[in-house]
């Protein structure tokens, strides 16, 4: 009786120890997904991000439990034909593109909105099938920063942003542009004081809600020395008047807002910046009192949720692909994102079946002003990106390979030179690009591959971009698939302005003396 007592208890400690385990942890995206806009319609919750000068852009993801996304379908393919977004001309939108979004649902109706520094406008996008639907555009100057789209009780449409000094405007009723017989309202002044007077980062990233009668709004500051703070005001009327408090002061954790469950739970998403990595959210408890909302336990924000277990960022937010499709399917997956408009005639999956060919038309000789590189989120603690490349129809001067990218970029790849093949490892972690190792090559293929690894950040970083990580990519090639060989050396990986986003891998091919080459990647995958 006493060992089957023993077993049951052996038993029951396990389950709870499966149970505990089986929780979701904090961040619950290890990889760049910056300026979280998020709604629930009924079961199913939306989230929009910023990707930027990323095409198509505008990503929209959808969960059923808050910690488990997928990408499902992006506002625009092409946000404008002109030479910053194209790479043409010298010119390009790196930290430009669209910026902050903001999702909403209002009377059947999915709604984004985001605005470009690049064309100088305000973009909303509808559509009544936010997973399937084609998105109709409406377009407007200026570009009005960081805003929030707000659908009133009373019918009114307002968009409230800018920094520090909070405004409010109020949109036509076809949301067209803004109504020219309701002057914008200044509704907030200074809107970091509840932090302080010494900011670093004014106060942005407006998001607003109406919860119980009462209006809310979410703007991020930072506080010089104490990091990215949570700032919430809230107001009885929108136009005022707006008393504010600090909603959080914790690691840098802060930009978001908030989003209920259908058990009548609350949590405040917000994101942090989480090195090379990128800026990556966490999920943070909120509870009622007074009115206000308290976000985290303790003023912290825990390791754990009581919410599921992810169950990884593979497939739904970055995948493997052999370059296969059957009929009717995309010719990329929503995994994969353009570097800036992509010139259509010069690539293709259909020209070699089970291949993505990537065609040269023009010389480059700065890597990251090359058109046609086609990327995917890096994703931490580690991670791994391979492919394996066909050499055989590239020309002299073509490089042609996989890439860790970012300003401080790294690259593996095959070089033609004085017609003669060699793999080369690139290493721009200087700020400029170094040739550190070159290998004759005597054959068509080869394997290529970058490991990443994010750790070792220290978690009590408060700076506004912490880069005391790892941080490391390692290069590697193979020639048969099963032994690899280091190559070059560590690049060290840096969150870098203008880029403004998490390193990337990138699949490229450019020319650098003649055009009319073409190089064929046979498939892509990562792991973590």
């Amino acid at each position: 009786m006493e060992k089957k007592i023993g077993h049951l208890f052996v038993f029951l400690l396990l389950l709870v120890q499966t149970v505990a385990l089986a929780q979701a942890q904090n961040p619950i995206i290890f990889a760049d997904i910056p300026d979280m806009s998020m709604i629930r319609v009924g079961k199913n919750y939306y989230m929009s991000s910023t990707t930027m000068h990323m095409n198509p852009g505008v990503p929209i993801m959808k969960s059923t439990d808050l910690v488990n996304w997928k990408i499902i379908n992006y506002a625009y393919d092409t946000l404008a034909d002109m030479p910053e977004l194209n790479l043409t001309e010298g010119k390009n939108a790196y930290g430009k593109g669209t910026w902050a979004s903001s999702l909403r649902y209002h009377k059947g109706m999915y709604y984004v909105t985001t605005f470009s520094q690049t064309t100088g406008k305000t973009y909303i996008f509808k559509t009544k099938d936010i997973e399937k639907g084609n998105w109709e555009r409406i377009s407007f100057k200026p570009a009005y920063h960081d805003h929030s789209l707000f659908f009133d009780d009373d019918g009114k449409v307002y968009l409230i942003y800018d920094a520090d000094r909070i405004k409010l405007l109020e949109l036509n009723d076809d949301l067209t542009g803004v109504r020219p017989d309701v002057p914008v309202k200044v509704i907030i002044e200074n809107a970091h004081a509840p932090a302080g007077d010494n900011m670093g980062l004014g106060a942005e990233g407006s998001q607003l809600y109406k919860i119980n009668g009462k209006y809310y709004l979410f703007n991020i500051c930072g506080p010089r020395g104490k990091g990215r703070t949570v700032v919430i005001h809230r107001a009885d009327n929108i136009n005022g008047p707006w008393e504010g408090k600090v909603g959080l002061q914790d690691r840098g954790i802060a930009q978001g807002g908030l989003i209920d469950t259908p058990d009548g739970r609350w949590f405040s998403y917000l994101f942090r910046d989480f090195a090379a990595v990128g800026r990556v959210p966490y999920l943070v408890p909120v509870k009622w009192e007074d009115g206000w909302p308290v976000l985290g336990v303790n003023g912290k924000v825990p390791e754990t949720l009581d919410l599921p277990a992810s169950t990884g960022l593979i497939p739904n937010l970055v995948a493997s692909d052999e370059f296969k499709r059957k009929k009717g399917e995309a010719a990329l997956p929503l995994v994969w994102q353009w570097n800036h408009n992509p010139d259509n005639k010069l690539w293709s999956i259909k020209e070699r079946k089970g291949y993505l060919r990537l065609k040269t038309a023009r010389i480059d000789t700065v890597f990251t002003e090359v058109r046609n590189i086609l990327t995917q989120r890096t994703i931490g603690p580690t991670c791994t990106g391979s492919t394996l490349l066909d050499v055989s129809k590239m020309k002299e001067g073509d490089f042609a390979g996989l890439c860790a990218f970012q300003k401080k970029y790294g690259q593996v790849g095959v070089k033609v030179e004085n017609g003669q093949k060699t793999i080369v490892m690139v290493n721009a972690g200087s700020g400029k690009p170094v040739e550190v190792q070159q290998i004759p090559l005597t054959q068509n293929y080869v394997y290529l591959k970058i490991d990443c690894d994010f750790t070792g950040m220290n978690d009590e970083a408060n700076n506004l971009y912490a880069l005391n990580g790892k941080d490391e990519a390692k290069f590697s090639y193979s020639l048969d698939g099963r032994v690899w060989n280091l190559i070059g050396n560590i690049l060290k990986m840096k969150y870098d302005i203008p880029h403004f986003m998490g390193y990337r891998f990138g699949l490229f091919n450019y020319a650098t003396k003649n055009t009319g080459g073409y190089a064929d990647f046979d498939w892509f995958r990562i792991k973590y």
